[in-house]
């Protein structure tokens, strides 16, 4: 019983190190699409404001931004 109770606690040792690096993994994973997902959103952004400062300076306005009546 004295040499069981210590492998007992390194192998729940294991098992939680095992388990926190499955959870490390999963959350990288969840931030690196993140960071794809606010990158496309920075540059539609940039581009929304070009076509916003083109139109409102006289330039030719596009399509998408034109108001319908």
């Amino acid at each position: 019983m004295n040499k069981a109770l210590p492998l007992v606690a390194l192998l729940i040792a294991l098992g939680l190190i095992l388990f926190l690096y499955q959870r490390l993994r999963t959350t990288e994973a969840a931030l690196e699409m993140a960071q794809r997902r606010f990158t496309d959103c920075e540059q539609v952004n940039f581009q929304l404001q070009n076509q916003l400062t083109q139109a409102t300076r006289g330039r030719a306005v596009p399509d998408s931004l034109k108001v319908g009546k």
